[in-house]
């Protein structure tokens, strides 16, 4: 088997020895029982650190992908490892295999492997988006984010902070979204032409104020409680409340971080919190929850959801 290492990439040089040597497992180019080259061999051949060639091949043993032979060397074991339990590194294993088995076949038929490469990227290129990426810096404004979109969007949606949006495949078949004070920054990050859908973030909700002149003057000399992740919306929530009329003195700050942060809530007569936060409040509590984003928002994701998601009456016939 033939490998190379690109060191101008992205990928550290022990990751893509891994990945291919697993490759080269998936596509029948290492057999059963193979020798492979000791670690200063391939330190040799790459200019590379023995020591990165050693990591590689510990982590493949320990993945159970090769075998150290007691003075004799490391071979390619004479099965493939069973596949792992957790469903994220299962999938993994599965798409693995089925590029593999796309290669070998591809090889057959006489392909190259620019003519392969080539093949593959224009097909992502072309592949629908198949989920939402939130991409935000502060990893509690992300889950709430991400939580209230939940509730109203189909496809999956994961997170990741703007520094991770530049590595390879982290954003690929994603619609991509941020919040207004992010959006130049992530804007600076992607490639240009990306698409980028920036959120109509209310920090102060019209449907929270109005619950609020509701609640207040019946609760205003009563503890109130402010519960959150985010150290943002507790300092949003206290400015709001002191604004509203409450002393500093009747408001009870949580940082739900913190250990024992629920202790205390139960003598409020409401608690001022985020969607995520309502979830976990002791029962008994009265939540007065605060969303980021409106309906009208959230009407707008759907619909463009709408448009990536497969129909059953679509097909290419002229019917």
């Amino acid at each position: 088997m033939q490998l190379w290492l690109n060191r101008s990439g992205e990928l550290p040089l022990r990751e893509q020895l891994v990945t291919q040597v697993k490759l080269g497992i998936f596509c029948h180019q290492l057999a059963p029982g193979q020798r492979l080259p000791s670690t200063r061999e391939l330190a040799r051949r790459f200019g590379i650190h023995a020591n990165t060639a050693s990591a590689a091949y510990r982590q493949l043993e320990q993945e159970g992908w090769l075998e150290f032979r007691h003075g004799s060397g490391v071979y390619v074991r004479a099965s493939m490892p069973a596949a792992p339990l957790s469903p994220e590194l299962a999938a993994d294993f599965a798409v693995d295999q089925l590029i593999g088995d796309m290669i070998a076949t591809a090889r057959k038929l006489g392909a190259t492997e620019s003519l392969v490469r080539d093949r593959l990227q224009r097909w992502l290129a072309l592949t629908p988006p198949s989920r939402w990426m939130v991409i935000e810096p502060d990893p509690e404004l992300r889950r709430i984010v991400i939580h209230e979109m939940e509730q109203a969007l189909t496809l999956p949606i994961d997170g990741c902070a703007p520094a991770q949006c530049v590595e390879p495949g982290i954003i690929q078949s994603s619609m991509l979204v941020t919040v207004p004070s992010k959006a130049a920054m992530v804007r600076n990050l992607l490639p240009a032409g990306t698409a980028l859908t920036v959120l109509q973030v209310h920090l102060v909700s019209h449907e929270l104020m109005a619950h609020l002149q509701r609640y207040m003057p019946a609760h205003a000399g009563e503890l109130v409680g402010i519960a959150s992740r985010w150290t943002e919306f507790q300092r949003i929530a206290q400015t709001l409340l002191i604004a509203a009329g409450l002393p500093p003195q009747s408001l009870l700050v949580k940082d739900a971080t913190q250990p024992g942060w629920k202790r205390g809530l139960d003598a409020t007569s409401g608690v001022v919190c985020d969607a995520v936060t309502a979830l976990d409040l002791p029962a008994g509590v009265f939540p007065l929850r605060f969303t980021l984003l409106d309906e009208p928002t959230l009407a707008g994701l759907r619909k463009q959801e709408q448009q990536h998601l497969p129909s059953a009456s679509s097909n290419f016939s002229d019917s």
